[in-house]
């Protein structure tokens, strides 16, 4: 087994324990922690993939922003224990048997599927390099770019020109 087997290993185990730790943290500032350590998890997929725009994105766009986002909501909600109320514990337990039947059901559903469909073929291994998204940008797409380019720049005079205080 090379390096790359171990650390596709390592990234999906890390991935998949944190992903149930999501779920199964009692504290909600816990959980937001567990899945930003998802996100640069699957980020280390797309690296191993040779996407490494696809996996810097998802690192600034969902570890990054979405997540402190996540953070801000989570700590000005008041989420005191006494307010909470007590879940019945047979209610668990439906809840408990119907996600095991939903389960039984997809595997049996799933269990003799197949996928009807040629498999992606690509020419070059280097379909998710900076280079070529950066040689697209300038060359086919430029002016696209430079539209997209004038609207940041003017939204970002427009929240400037709000935010400033009249005098």
């Amino acid at each position: 087994m090379g390096a790359t087997q171990i650390l596709f290993w390592f990234l999906s185990l890390l991935a998949l324990i944190s992903a149930t730790m999501v779920v199964m943290s009692k504290n909600p500032v816990h959980s937001v922690l567990w899945l930003i350590i998802v996100f640069f998890a699957i980020s280390g997929h797309y690296i191993m993939l040779n996407a490494q725009f696809i996996g810097i994105v998802n690192l600034i766009v969902y570890a990054g922003a979405i997540m402190v986002l996540f953070l801000f909501v989570i700590m000005l909600m008041n989420l005191s224990a006494d307010t909470e109320p007590q879940k019945n514990k047979w209610l668990k337990l439906a809840g408990i048997v119907a996600g095991g039947c939903l389960m039984l059901v997809l595997v049996a559903a799933l269990k003799d599927a197949e996928i009807k469909g040629k498999l992606a073929q690509t020419r070059e291994g280097d379909i998710g390099l900076i280079s070529n998204l950066g040689k697209a940008l300038f060359t086919d797409y430029v002016v696209p770019f430079e539209i997209s380019s004038v609207l940041f720049l003017s939204a970002m005079v427009g929240a400037a020109v709000i935010g400033k205080k009249g005098d």
